[in-house]
């Protein structure tokens, strides 16, 4: 049995990060489904920010699911982009050269 929704998050480009119940974090991309029958809803920006957890899967305002075998079987890993890398690392040198200079 594959691991249950532990949170979930709406982001930009409708894909979804969601954290599992083993620690994993991965991406799942919703595009795909936008135009299956009632999914073309989620092409709303408002509904398909209203997704949360339930019962260890996800769940959207106007009712619809994904199972949680098919969000952890068709996502891929999270990968921290060379940017944020950045932007954190820097963050952390600045406060290095801080302690530095007093």
């Amino acid at each position: 049995m594959n691991p249950r929704i532990a949170k979930v998050k709406a982001t930009d480009n409708f894909n979804l990060e969601l954290t599992f119940t083993n620690g994993e974090v991965k991406i799942f991309d919703v595009k795909p489904y936008l135009t299956k029958g009632l999914f073309n809803e989620l092409r709303d920006e408002k509904v398909f920010n209203s997704v949360k957890c339930v019962l260890g899967s996800i769940q959207w305002i106007n009712g619809l699911d994904l199972c949680p075998d098919t969000l952890y079987e068709e996502s891929v890993p999270y990968v921290m982009t060379q940017g944020a890398r950045h932007k954190a690392q820097g963050t952390r040198h600045k406060t290095q050269d801080t302690r530095k200079r007093r």
